[in-house]
């Protein structure tokens, strides 16, 4: 942020010596601001997004217990159809019971299972939808950069087409931030593939 006072600062000095420095004073403030916001908002998003994660992760693990207690449970109820079929103790209510315990047990965990997956699935989507903005926000803090990096090599040099592709990154910068504010589905998955 040092950096990006600086160049503030010298785009406000710049600013009193032509109409032009005025323009890139004004853009270089508003950027700066919109770069501010951004900011906070992404922070939010990556604090969610952790917890996603951890969520999901908990689920998961969840899940898999799950499936360790059915496989115990659907091992059990083999082991005892095993016992049944090897002892003929076909008249033994006792085992007949534990053995319908042991089934129902097995059924059980699979239900359950199918819920914990479902409520996995979800965070893994909440994760990704919100690492889509997440994304959107990164790109526009980097798009806010060069904007005012540029800018204030306009202020320097006075060259007006600079002036033109500055405005064109902070274009960029709003509506990749405007994307994110407002939930627009604009994913620059190829631009974030490169960056990465």
């Amino acid at each position: 942020m040092g950096d990006l006072d600086e160049t503030v600062t010298t785009a406000v000095e710049h600013a009193r010596e032509s109409r032009l420095n005025s323009i890139v004073a004004i853009l270089v403030a508003l950027a700066a601001t919109a770069m501010a916001l951004g900011n906070v908002k992404d922070g939010n998003i990556t604090q969610n997004m952790a917890q996603a994660q951890a969520k999901m992760v908990d689920a998961w693990s969840y899940y898999q217990a799950k499936g360790t207690k059915q496989n115990i449970a659907e091992a059990t109820y083999e082991q005892l159809l095993a016992l049944k079929a090897a002892t003929e103790a076909h008249m033994n209510p006792e085992l007949d019971k534990k053995i319908e315990q042991f089934h129902d047990l097995a059924r059980k965990y699979e239900k359950e299972k199918e819920t914990i997956k479902a409520e996995a699935e979800g965070y893994q989507a909440e994760y990704d939808r919100l690492n889509m903005h997440d994304d959107q926000f990164d790109l526009s803090d980097a798009a806010f950069s060069v904007a005012i990096a540029l800018f204030g090599v306009t202020a320097l040099t006075q060259k007006r087409w600079l002036l033109a592709l500055a405005s064109a990154f902070l274009a960029i910068g709003v509506t990749f931030e405007l994307a994110g504010f407002l939930s627009w589905n604009i994913h620059p998955d190829k631009i974030m593939s490169w960056l990465s």
